[in-house]
């Protein structure tokens, strides 16, 4: 979400006259597919960008697959991908393979100690059973929410 004031600032930003003179300006900006229709103004704002002599690399993310979340997985937690498949199984039908929503998953999870090291294994482990049961928001948009209407009200009001 970005307000129109914010849009405008950022189109000056990424297209004024200073960046066709070999500066550089870094810019990162997402958006799920279908959420900027014709009339937005982001899609103003890359419109503009494309039409100057800005460089401009679009990065196209999918939704992954249930393999793509297993190498996910086993990387972070430096498992055997065939260790971590009944994990990653169940991490990408909750999250339905989006990326953001998968990786907030397992630090959620991590928090609640659903997921966590082993001293005595020398590994991570996990209470399938209760990851399994738990319920989940239906996107990652009030996910993301809940887990910032945990945090302490100071750190909220500074949000």
């Amino acid at each position: 979400w970005a307000d129109a004031a914010s849009i405008e600032a950022v189109n000056h930003l990424l297209t004024a006259a200073s960046l066709a003179h070999d500066e550089r300006f870094f810019f990162l900006g997402c958006c799920r597919k279908g959420e900027i229709n014709e009339g937005h103004p982001v899609r103003k704002l890359l419109k503009n960008v494309e039409r100057s002599s800005v460089g401009c690399t679009k990065i196209k993310l999918d939704l992954m697959d249930e393999h793509t979340i297993n190498t996910m997985v086993s990387e972070t937690l430096r498992l055997l991908p065939r260790l971590t498949r009944s994990l990653s199984s169940v991490i990408c039908h909750k999250t339905k393979g989006n990326p953001l929503f998968a990786s907030h998953l397992m630090l959620s999870l991590s928090k609640e100690g659903l997921l966590r090291p082993s001293l005595s294994r020398r590994r991570w482990e996990w209470e399938m059973e209760k990851i399994e049961d738990r319920e989940l928001p239906d996107d990652v948009a009030m996910f993301l929410n809940n887990s910032i209407m945990e945090l302490p009200d100071s750190v909220q009001s500074s949000l």
